[in-house]
């Protein structure tokens, strides 16, 4: 008798915790066949690509392996990008494996499946403003994270060549002030600080102008108030020059239009405006909202086909008060655990849990110089403000959450451990 197959298709911060619990629980006692499906070879937390961009994270320390890890969890990884899926014969088409010279590593293949989870994550949203795709830096992916750190390295080294003339500053502009851009804005500040110490630039912090451009009245729409009032302080005493209710227009190489006429001067754009689910969504023939969020129904099931859930950024999940999951870090990996219960229901042809979605507060990290956020107190819908060394342990120990999750309790003490080495160890700052 063939066992059931369960497909993950994103190997996320959701994706991986899924397919981890459901490989120890059902994938190593033979129960079921569990299966990641993703474009990359690795996986790194995307909430910490705004370190990798500044190279305050060392991606090639704290990325994981998905083949190494599925060999110890009782799950299979197969990699490839999702090319399409036939729900008649429960079947998915992966796209054909590139090299980075365009040549065909793995062919296009067919993968089975009983029940089938997306897991797509976000990518940023430009709007169709004209000059963004080929003028600005997005961070939805490491490999894009990787080609801003690159960018910028190069942009503060021509800063030492002496046959050109040094102006007088550096410009990086940022459009979208949730919470990568600014985070990202405070990264940068670090950054440069960091590169002039180690003689990479002349430039120091005090000479990096950096320009947080918000189509809303303030940073952080999306959190409470106080919040933002506080990390708009903090970034203006960084030196961060904030636009509120600016709305960009159109982004030259060297320069950001504004609706209201002003020219930014930029020696680098990065946007991090808006999001929307991957465009491959609305083509699989299943029922999506404009921005591309799969429509779900409370129990993470496709409204119109019962053998796909979604979970995460790419779902659009309704809940009792006639709202929807915001797409955050915090929804994913609640819905790992209503996931988790309701696959193996399936299977055993029980009844399904309804996902509900709380707030556990939020919380911004601003590189070494403070964090910032709210702690929601249980039930109630109160919340508790705190910042500084309390908040930066507590926005640290989120990630300390993801890799126990798919670790275990004692490899993820170990891996604190060697960070802690590495950070007395190693430089501050990935300089290559």
């Amino acid at each position: 008798m063939d066992l059931p197959r369960i497909v993950v298709v994103g190997g996320g911060a959701g994706g991986l915790e899924l397919v981890t619990r459901l490989g120890r629980k059902l994938g190593k006692r033979g129960r079921a066949e569990i299966v990641l499906v993703d474009r990359d070879a690795t996986h790194i937390w995307k909430p910490l690509l705004h370190e990798v961009a500044t190279g305050a994270l060392d991606s090639g320390l704290d990325e994981i392996s998905y083949q190494a890890h599925s060999s110890l969890n009782g799950y299979r990884f197969q990699r490839g990008t999702l090319g399409g899926i036939d729900r008649e014969a429960c079947s998915l088409t992966l796209a054909p494996v590139l090299d980075d010279a365009g040549d065909e590593v793995l062919p296009a293949r067919e993968l089975a499946y009983d029940q089938l989870v997306l897991a797509l994550g976000s990518v940023s949203n430009d709007f169709d403003t004209p000059g963004v795709v080929e003028h600005c830096h997005f961070l939805d992916s490491p490999h894009q994270a990787e080609a801003f750190r690159q960018e910028m390295l190069n942009t503060f080294l021509r800063h030492n060549d002496p046959r050109r003339e040094r102006p007088a500053r550096m410009a990086v502009g940022i459009v979208g002030a949730g919470a990568t851009g600014v985070e990202l804005a405070a990264e940068l500040h670090e950054a440069s600080r960091m590169l002039h110490s180690y003689g990479v630039t002349s430039l120091d912090s005090d000479r990096l102008e950096v320009h947080l451009i918000e189509a809303a009245p303030r940073v952080l729409p999306a959190l409470p108030e106080r919040i933002s009032e506080a990390v708009h302080r903090e970034l203006e005493r960084l030196g961060v020059k904030i636009h509120a209710e600016t709305r960009v227009t159109q982004v030259e190489a060297a320069a950001i239009h504004t609706a209201d006429g002003e020219r930014i001067e930029i020696d680098l754009g990065v946007w991090a405006a808006g999001i929307k689910a991957p465009a491959l969504l609305s083509q699989l023939g299943l029922p999506t909202e404009k921005n591309h969020r799969l429509k779900v129904h409370d129990t993470l099931q496709s409204t119109e086909d019962p053998r796909v859930f979604a979970m995460g950024d790419c779902a659009s999940c309704p809940q009792p008060d006639g709202s929807t999951v915001p797409p955050r870090a915090q929804a994913a990996h609640q819905q790992v655990a209503t996931l988790y219960h309701n696959l193996q229901a399936r299977l055993a042809d029980k009844p399904l849990k309804s996902f509900v979605y709380r707030d556990r507060g939020s919380l911004i990290s601003l590189a070494h110089f403070d964090a910032i956020g709210s702690l929601m107190r249980g039930a109630s819908a109160r919340s508790l403000f705190i910042e500084g060394h309390l908040a930066k342990f507590f926005y640290a120990s989120l990630y300390r959450m993801h890799q126990r999750a798919i670790h275990g309790t004692l490899k993820t003490g170990l891996m604190v451990v060697v960070d802690g080495l590495n950070r007395f160890l190693k430089p501050r700052l990935k300089l290559h």
